[in-house]
């Protein structure tokens, strides 16, 4: 049965030249960059291992050096920005790592 193509538009990759195999090849390859210094670091505490697998995959400790500090009810505060990064900012923190999340923020910030 004649699917209606010729032979050769089976094997595209026998037709394709040496420097367009080159480009997609170049394009397909990893980016590779080094990433600037740290100009902030999370103080140490409970829960800074936790804090570290869960925030720095979307920003900085220098971020959370930037939040206001006078809030009267610091943990309501921390709650309130740990729920709005998962809300909000789509962060994939698991439900069992909120608390200690919001515990150190309070405590250490």
């Amino acid at each position: 049965m004649d699917s209606g193509l010729d032979a050769s538009a089976h094997n595209c990759e026998a037709s394709a030249s040496p420097a367009a195999l080159a480009l997609v090849a170049a394009l397909a390859s990893p980016i590779s960059y080094t990433l600037p210094e740290e100009s902030a670091a999370f103080k140490g505490g409970p829960g800074v291992d936790v804090v570290k697998n869960n925030c720095t995959a979307c920003h900085s400790a220098a971020y959370i050096n930037t939040q206001p500090r006078a809030a009267k009810d610091k943990k309501g505060f921390w709650q309130a920005e740990v729920t709005k990064m998962i809300k909000v900012y789509g962060a994939p923190i698991e439900d069992a790592d909120v608390a200690r999340i919001v515990d150190y923020l309070a405590t250490t910030y």
